[in-house]
């Protein structure tokens, strides 16, 4: 695995937003799942707050691929996660916990993150959460 990628997600289980930031570029492209493409540490550090506000993941049974020349990287993994503020525009929030399959891909420059793309099925997301 990348040195890179390794503590990109050791800090985020450990919600070291500043851990993250290090491991990036300064005009990191982060391409949020069904979102808008947010360029910058600011704004990547400004999705990184929202998201501990609403949510509360872990990341589990993770696989990182990483090509020959540490260009482009890939990992994939399940989401374990507690809804715990209602986020605009999708269900309310009432503690619901869900499960879900994710992939994000990087691009990588000089030992940092340039690009991080995040898959996942918002459909399923929204069925276990209105479920609960």
């Amino acid at each position: 695995m990348s040195d890179v990628i390794s503590r990109y997600f050791e800090a985020f289980h450990a919600g070291d937003i500043d851990g993250m930031l290090a491991c990036l570029t300064d005009d990191i492209a982060h391409h949020v799942n069904e979102g808008k493409i947010r360029v910058g540490q600011e704004k990547f550090a400004e999705f990184c707050a929202h998201m501990a506000r609403c949510y509360k993941e872990q990341l589990t049974d993770m696989v990182v691929f990483v090509n020959d020349d540490q260009t482009r990287a890939a990992a994939e993994f399940i989401v374990k996660g507690t809804y715990l503020e209602t986020d605009e525009g999708l269900p309310e929030a009432k503690g619901q916990t869900y499960r879900l399959p994710a992939g994000s891909f990087f691009d990588l420059r000089d030992g940092k993150i340039a690009r991080v793309t995040t898959y996942y099925n918002l459909s399923d997301w929204i069925a276990q959460v209105s479920a609960a």
